[in-house]
């Protein structure tokens, strides 16, 4: 028998990028808020999910195991229809895409909320309008989807919470002589040299950073190692290159635990953000 109203668990459909499931927290903050008591779970691709378990109220995560840009239209079926005894009474799905509001209608959850795209209202039982999407900011979209439409919410900080004894982990892998304070530099950028600071700009930061006394790292993942190799080689001072190196977690608590970050735009600027 499926749980009603205000007890009943929710299903979050979360994005893929993960700047985007960090900006998925302040949904999920409103949502503990505003439904007290409401178990939340999140669904979305394995290479967020490490972001979405930092974030206060999520129970649990769910892995949609499909590659970027896949339809997958069966296997998204499958993975609706071995939730359907979870018993969800809201799904809130944060991507526009057709595709994201496939689990949710096979899961037979019977409140689905959406931004009507890509023709899939016929999959939403609440598919709102996206007039505001080229001016609003990501995360006020995102709480707005939480809270019944025409409510204007003040989005809360997204905030991620490391487990503890995470940064302790971190440095024990990665451990980085000397002493002062640590700059994290993030060269990479979710849409290529278009909105990249260049290697050599970022070189001649760690130089001064290090003259300065402080221990520089770069973070990245593993398509960011080729600049961050560049960059290490154009500084001329100790650089710990970290970039393609740590897992997503072990790079949270990194730039968690660091006094500056400079970052391009990217999931990592999100996450020393948050």
């Amino acid at each position: 028998m499926r749980a009603l109203g205000t007890v009943s668990p929710i299903l979050v459909v979360g994005p893929s990028w993960v700047g985007d499931m960090v900006m998925a927290g302040s949904l999920i903050e409103s949502l503990r808020i505003r439904e007290p008591g409401r178990p939340i779970d999140v669904i979305a691709p394995p290479s967020a999910l490490p972001i979405a378990r930092l974030i206060r109220g999520v129970r649990r995560t769910i892995p949609l195991g499909l590659g970027h840009g896949e339809f997958g239209l069966v296997a998204r079926w499958k993975a609706g229809r071995a939730l359907r005894d979870e018993c969800y009474g809201k799904a809130i799905i944060l991507p526009r895409a057709f595709k994201a509001a496939i689990v949710p209608f096979a899961a037979g959850i019977p409140e689905r909320i959406g931004y009507a795209a890509e023709g899939r209202s016929i999959l939403l039982t609440e598919a709102r309008q996206d007039r505001d999407r080229k001016t609003a900011r990501t995360i006020d979209r995102f709480v707005a989807l939480g809270a019944p439409q025409g409510d204007q919410l003040r989005a809360p900080r997204p905030v991620l919470h490391l487990p503890d004894g995470a940064l302790e982990a971190a440095n024990s892998r990665f451990p980085l002589a000397g002493e002062g304070p640590v700059m994290a530099l993030c060269p990479g950028a979710e849409y290529g040299p278009a909105k990249r600071w260049p290697a050599a700009r970022f070189a001649r930061l760690a130089a001064m950073a290090h003259a300065a006394g402080y221990r520089v790292r770069v973070m990245g993942g593993p398509k960011d190692a080729p600049i961050g190799e560049e960059i290490a080689a154009l500084a001329g001072v100790p650089v710990d290159m970290l970039a393609g190196r740590t897992s997503l977690l072990e790079a949270a608590a990194i730039l968690g635990g660091a006094d500056v970050v400079i970052s391009n735009d990217s999931g990592l600027m999100h996450v020393a953000g948050a």
